[in-house]
């Protein structure tokens, strides 16, 4: 079997690998925008998993409120602001930092946007006794 000269052998596909043939470079098929809600959605979500990782917060109904998040896409960087309850007594602002590094680099990782800020509002302190009330026993 003869090959024209510049073609590939059979079997073998011509470009980076994961590339589709026939599909234009990334700068020329254009941009995925993910809206702002969606991030905070997301944001909200890895800021409930860091609290039950990095603050010993339960993820359970009876433990504090879920966290709130509201997100600002602009170019490619987001701003998100995080709202939660932490444990009484905990070391806060180390806890607060190690959320706030979990939520970023989670957004990052699920969006592919850089993440420019990440405030975080501790609403309340939660002792246990907080958590105990409105259980049923």
């Amino acid at each position: 079997m003869s090959t024209r000269p510049g073609s590939q052998p059979p079997g073998e596909r011509a470009g980076p690998p994961g590339r589709s043939a026939g599909l234009p470079p990334p700068a020329e098929r254009g941009a995925t925008a993910i809206p702002d809600r969606v991030v905070a959605r997301i944001a909200a979500r890895a800021a409930r998993t860091a609290q039950s990782r990095r603050a010993a917060v339960p993820p359970d109904r009876s433990g504090p409120a879920a966290p709130s998040a509201s997100a600002v896409v602009r170019s490619g960087t987001v701003r998100l602001h995080l709202a939660m309850d932490l444990p009484y007594p905990t070391d806060i602002p180390h806890a607060c930092q190690r959320i706030q590094h979990d939520v970023a680099e989670r957004v990052t990782e699920l969006t592919g946007l850089e993440v420019g800020e990440v405030t975080l509002t501790v609403r309340r302190l939660v002792t246990a006794a907080d958590a105990n009330r409105g259980r049923v026993r």
